[in-house]
């Protein structure tokens, strides 16, 4: 059986390399794509250790002809492409009323239009086959409208509804190729060093956070499943529900507490290089600075939620408050 090929941007550091790892585990050869070369480097020197055939492409992925480039050559160099996962992203946190339009713009066209890119180049070979998997990366319900970070989050709802219109399009046309988002939780990465900050105080993850080799084993599962998202840890459902029912009060809980638990009380570092529109320096590996605090993959709390089984447990507890209202209204008319 031939090996199957994986092709992850953003492999450099962070989600992304921990990907490679897990991916190389699973059986895959890896082609690794990201703006910084020196740490693909590094990334695919620790998959060469362990026999893993590896393919680097120094490439931004806002280029959209670019990544289809880097998709031909994959595909003469190490074979199929079977999997894509779009790890790359890059954002600006800060008030709405302070952000520039060219941030915004850079931010979107990075997190957005670069997993775009990335799923249209996948397409385009694996519908030459009809089967592959293309892997996105989506926020938490639990992070979704924090203030700070309209940016971020106006790219992974735009991603995730291109994505719900993609699946019945590929259903349409019989095509075997799954669409898997991956709700991720706080993940302890090199982002919150990096990441353009308007804040004046040092990021903080928020909420409960999760080592990258977390993030790493649901994207390896999403390769293989047949649900349409996989999230993380028993917060995700919980919040899902919390949105549903109770919109309003949650909006005034983010407006009271959602600036302090995104930031720390020490300043940030004014002079510090940031990953908006060019890669930040420095050896960056997939951890970031909260590892005392972070959950690792064999934490009871590290359990994954797929779409099918989260639409289980609503379909349960609804029917279960049908029961005790139907039992109800039989008690009243007693």
């Amino acid at each position: 059986m031939p090996t199957q090929i994986a092709v992850i941007t953003g492999a450099g550091a962070g989600i992304g390399r921990a990907a490679a790892r897990a991916l190389g585990r699973a059986g895959f050869d890896i082609a690794l794509l990201g703006r910084n070369e020196d740490r693909l480097k590094d990334a695919a020197q620790e998959l060469a250790a362990h026999s893993i055939r590896t393919l680097v492409i120094p490439v931004d992925v806002s280029q959209a002809e670019a990544v289809e480039q880097a998709a031909i050559q994959i595909e003469a160099e190490l074979g199929p492409i079977t999997v894509w996962a779009n790890c790359a992203g890059a954002t600006v946190v800060g008030q709405v009323a302070v952000l520039s339009a060219k941030d915004i713009q850079r931010a979107t066209e990075v997190t957005y239009l670069g997993s775009v890119n990335g799923t249209l180049a996948a397409l385009k070979h694996m519908r030459r086959r009809g089967h592959g998997a293309i892997i996105n990366l989506d926020l938490a319900p639990s992070l979704r409208g924090l203030p700070l970070q309209a940016a971020e989050n106006g790219a992974r709802a735009a991603l995730r509804g291109f994505c719900e219109s993609l699946r019945p399009e590929l259903l349409h046309d019989a095509d075997r190729i799954r669409v898997v988002m991956v709700d991720l939780p706080a993940i302890n990465t090199p982002r919150y060093g990096w990441t353009r900050n308007l804040t004046g105080k040092r990021l903080k993850p928020v909420g409960p956070v999760y080592e990258p080799e977390v993030a790493a084993e649901a994207i390896c599962r999403a390769a293989f499943t047949t649900s349409r998202s996989i999230s993380i840890g028993p917060s995700t459902t919980l919040s899902a529900i919390w949105r549903l029912l109770g919109p309003g009060c949650r909006e005034a809980r983010l407006a009271e507490h959602g600036y302090k638990t995104q930031l720390e009380k020490t300043s940030a570092d004014k002079t510090a290089a940031d990953d908006l529109f060019h890669s930040a320096p420095g050896a960056f590996a997939a951890h970031g600075a909260f590892d005392e605090k972070a959950r690792r993959v064999d934490s009871p709390l590290s359990f994954f939620v797929t779409s099918s089984v989260r639409a289980g447990l609503f379909g349960a507890a609804l029917a279960a408050g049908l029961t005790g209202l139907l039992t109800h209204i039989r008690n009243g008319r007693r």
